[in-house]
């Protein structure tokens, strides 16, 4: 369950809101691997916004480009426990930066943070600091080339941070692998050998 802003609350009972999303990712540069953060948000215009970080709970201004640059997100479905979370979302192929951003950056795993904000429907500003609604990685970003009069789009598939603990260790009950943690932890320096062993219960080992 989420806890929203008095003010939000006041302003859903009354029926006056105008929701709009906030996506925030954190890619790199290739040459260099040094982060690299972009905004864009579901409306026109690039916008300063205050939103919750997720991390803290603090409020931190954020620049947010407009121009139809986000065009969809699928629906945020709230789970519990270890069930990870995926959301789905769509950007404008056809806005020159979104497609600089894809080319020139590296997505990969690159952090995702998206928000939901609700502006007074008079004077179209935030009457709270946008709320967390997803916070994780970018697992896949394909882009789709279309045929001749078709339509295209780039589509982030976005996991969230509990994938990491769904995935398998790649360390190995070695000698070698232990020593790699350790130099002199010997733990493991029979384990190729013990199961080669024959031990004579009740006989000395000569």
């Amino acid at each position: 369950m989420r806890t929203l802003d008095p003010a939000v609350q006041a302003a859903l009972e009354a029926g006056t809101l105008v929701p709009r999303d906030f996506l925030w990712l954190t890619a790199r540069i290739r040459e260099t691997g040094a982060p690299f953060e972009y905004g864009v948000w579901s409306d026109l215009g690039s916008v300063t916004a205050p939103v919750l970080d997720p991390a803290t709970g603090g409020s931190v201004n954020r620049v947010y480009r407009g121009m139809g640059a986000l065009v969809e997100v699928s629906p945020v479905v709230l789970v519990s426990g270890l069930t990870v979370q995926t959301v789905s979302i769509s950007l404008n192929h056809l806005d020159p930066e979104i497609v600089a951003l894809m080319q020139a950056y590296d997505l990969r795993r690159a952090a995702v943070e998206l928000h939901r904000g609700f502006l007074d429907p008079v004077s179209m500003r935030l009457v709270a600091p946008a709320v967390p609604r997803f916070s994780g990685f970018v697992d896949e970003a394909p882009l789709t080339t279309p045929a001749e009069g078709g339509e295209g789009s780039i589509e982030l598939i976005c996991a969230s941070h509990t994938q990491d603990l769904t995935r398998s260790s790649s360390a190995k009950r070695s000698d070698a692998d232990q020593r790699r943690r350790s130099a002199t932890d010997g733990f493991f320096r029979h384990a190729a050998t013990v199961g080669q062993w024959t031990i004579t219960w009740g006989q000395a080992e000569e």
